[in-house]
């Protein structure tokens, strides 16, 4: 049998591997799905793109949402020399040379687009490194991150791009990406059966990851039973497929600190239902409980404070049963807390006070412990005056010095804590007014003529 009369496996493994990630790459930029707040019709990127009039510029999303596609797009588009390269494996030598690509493209009167992919991951020098030929022009300079540019880019750098906002995909467009992706499989090889229902479940693993999908739709089909013209994506090899399947969370990254933010801001705002749906999220997505812990006793201080200071014992106790039972003992009664603390009373008298003496004493001198409030152990100190004139607070009427100062002289009468008319801290304030009038009474008494 010659080689022209062979009848290859329909999904046969190529000599050359090629992901379906990469062999479905956009083409057009009507091909291109999402982002369509940048480069849907009439906008300022879609406009230059097609008027080839190309600048630097940050791409800026978490993974799978096609900002290697865009890059790639743009180069063949605007019919540039394409570079790529990945900060994690290249480095000064790597760039050195495609700045020499560059040069050489020039000379025919082509420009180069130069791709770095990653490139949060370059360090200050290797960032400085290709900055002054992208200044030059000698290449176009796009970047991929999915760390915030404000955060990991040289100032220089970010002031000679464009920073570009990508966004995770939707549902809608992760099943048109799978889609796509069917249809051209069927185009070049054979027809794959997968149902609606199915459908739904790998764009709901996706988590907003094009890549991911499409990832989950190449194992699909390799499971998938059938003849070499035709194969059935069923529920139980999605079932296979899905098993293990990790959601979106990126540990350290912009997610994870969009997620902490969200539910600390639930907790604030008395939202229960929506601070446990924040908890679960980075839980399912592999975050520390421990971590969480930490945070909802930080929460417990800053926003609830004294209004209910049983907020603090029981986001402490969480903290303890997860260090001692671990889980899922431990997430439940993290849980509890977080409900506990939405629920209750807010006050941030105690957080606004402690930053408000804090930057008193940051910004003022160093006053020296009045003399009455210093400690006489010897009998040298007390002849001194070390501790002259302090009044026992508890030899006095009601176990209170009325008109005692116990700050320095010149932050006499200073106020720093305000207690909110909510829960306990409504008693407090109550009781703290009491003893001001005390004061103030105890000082008429002392000044009267």
């Amino acid at each position: 049998m010659t080689s022209g009369d062979q009848n290859y496996p329909l999904f046969e493994t190529q000599a050359l591997y090629q992901p379906l990630a990469a062999k479905v790459r956009p083409q057009s930029l009507d091909d291109y799905i999402g982002q369509t707040h940048i480069l849907g019709p009439g906008k300022p990127l879609r406009e230059a793109i097609e008027g080839g009039q190309l600048h630097s510029m940050i791409l800026w999303g978490p993974p799978g949402v096609g900002k290697t596609s865009l890059a790639s797009l743009i180069s063949k588009l605007c019919n540039a020399h394409f570079i790529t390269l990945s900060a994690v494996l290249a480095g000064v030598k790597d760039i050195r040379q495609a700045i020499e690509q560059a040069k050489q493209q020039q000379l025919g009167q082509r420009q180069t687009l130069l791709f770095i992919d990653e490139v949060h991951r370059f360090n200050k020098a290797q960032q400085d490194a290709f900055l002054p030929f992208v200044e030059d022009g000698t290449v176009i300079f796009i970047g991929a991150t999915t760390e915030n540019p404000s955060f990991e880019l040289n100032n220089a750098l970010l002031s000679r791009t464009r920073v570009y906002k990508l966004r995770a995909l939707d549902d809608a467009n992760i099943k048109q990406m799978i889609q796509h992706a069917l249809a051209h499989i069927e185009h070049e090889h054979g027809r794959i059966h997968l149902a609606d229902s199915e459908l739904e479940r790998l764009a709901l693993a996706a988590d907003g990851d094009g890549r991911r999908a499409l990832n989950l739709l190449e194992l699909a089909i390799e499971l998938a039973p059938g003849n070499d013209n035709e194969k059935n994506i069923d529920a139980t090899i999605v079932d296979e497929v899905l098993d293990g399947i990790v959601r979106r969370f990126d540990k350290g990254g912009d997610l994870f600190y969009e997620q902490i933010s969200a539910l600390h801001k639930a907790v604030r705002g008395s939202s229960p239902d929506a601070a446990l749906y924040w908890f679960c999220r980075m839980i399912d997505g592999g975050c520390d409980p421990l971590y969480i812990a930490r945070r909802v006793v930080r929460m417990a201080s800053e926003d609830i404070g004294n209004a209910d200071p049983r907020a603090l014992e029981l986001a402490l106790n969480a903290w303890s049963v997860q260090e001692r039972l671990g889980s899922p003992e431990g997430e439940l009664a993290i849980a509890q807390a977080i409900v506990y603390l939405s629920c209750a009373a807010k006050s941030n008298a105690v957080y606004q006070a402690y930053n408000s003496a804090m930057a008193d004493v940051r910004k003022q001198p160093s006053h020296d412990v009045p003399m009455h409030l210093r400690n006489a152990p010897t009998a040298l100190m007390k002849e001194l005056g070390y501790g002259g004139q302090y009044r026992y607070a508890h030899d006095e009427a009601g176990g209170y010095a009325g008109g005692e100062c116990y700050f320095p002289e010149p932050l006499k009468h200073t106020r720093y804590y305000y207690p909110v008319d909510r829960g306990m801290e409504k008693k407090i304030a109550e009781k703290l007014q009491y003893l001001r009038d005390l004061d103030q009474s105890s000082e008429k008494q002392r000044y009267k003529p």
